[in-house]
């Protein structure tokens, strides 16, 4: 299992644009893809999951992988958080 934090420093948090962003890149893989916020966690290839977390700027999320391609799916989730939400 791979898990990353990231800082949400969007104006907006996680809105619908980039939400789909993280969907579509999380449904790319296989693994099993978990978006933890404020004690809840949701499946990352949700939309309504994630839209439902309802992140501001300045928080913080943790992205657990399991799986298979565990490498390669935290990589390319960090690199879409990284483009469009934060750091």
């Amino acid at each position: 299992m791979k898990e990353q934090k990231f800082t949400i420093t969007d104006d907006t948090g996680i809105h619908a644009r980039p939400a789909t962003l993280l969907v579509n890149k999380a449904g790319q893989f296989e693994s099993h893809v978990e978006l933890h916020y404020n004690g809840k966690a949701v499946n990352l290839k949700s939309i309504m999951g994630v839209m439902s977390l309802g992140v501001p700027k300045g928080a913080e999320v943790t992205v657990t992988v399991d799986g298979t391609d565990e490498e390669q799916a935290i990589e390319g989730i960090a690199e879409t958080i990284k483009e469009h939400l934060g750091e």
